[in-house]
């Protein structure tokens, strides 16, 4: 979802540059950029392509907490994005309504990595203390757990970092669920 009426007054343009931001949003791009403000019908969202959605802040704020309203938030370091989107819905007169507990995919990759460690300390399989040491590589991380961190066009972009988390987070918890599976199995 692109938000037309994106506020930068705060944003950093480091930020903006590595994510491709005037590349990307529909409203900053330099060819053919495209606006709500003169809609005829007084829309207050477009459907780009399937599942890509343009809307002003007020309708995107509607969507978001109608989305995760009672979800949990899965993220790589979760909390940044869900402070920012909070204080969204806060402007509109909304309140995030998603569980509490946020799971920071990082976070569950050092236990995960942790526990390979203590199953297989034997030589070439990475310590604790080497994992551990701050400061953490969220690349790093990823490729010790074999899921490989987005790459080109994708890198540094919301969709190709949740894609990324949504990579990871099933490759973690899926093992973990093979393994209880197992460990349940009376053959």
């Amino acid at each position: 979802m692109f938000v037309a009426d994106v506020e930068l007054s705060s944003a950093e343009l480091m930020g903006l540059n590595v994510g491709h931001f005037y590349d990307n949003h529909p409203s900053f791009r330099t060819e053919r950029p495209i606006s709500l403000r003169n809609d005829p019908d007084g829309a207050e969202e477009w459907e780009l392509s399937p599942g890509t959605w343009f809307a002003t802040e007020a309708k995107a704020a509607k969507l978001v907490e109608r989305m995760t309203r009672g979800a949990t938030i899965v993220g790589a370091v979760p909390s940044f994005d869900t402070e920012c989107l909070a204080a969204m819905l806060r402007r509109h007169n909304l309140c995030p309504a998603w569980h509490y507990h946020l799971i920071d995919v990082e976070a569950v990759a050092l236990g995960y990595l942790s526990y390979r460690y203590l199953l297989d300390p034997g030589p070439g399989n990475i310590g604790p203390a080497e994992v551990l040491m701050p400061p953490v590589s969220s690349d790093k991380l990823s490729d010790l757990c074999d899921v490989k961190p987005p790459v080109g066009d994708e890198r540094h972009t919301a969709i190709g970092d949740a894609r990324w988390v949504q990579r990871w987070y099933d490759s973690l918890t899926g093992y973990f669920n093979g393994y209880i599976a197992d460990e349940d199995d009376p053959s």
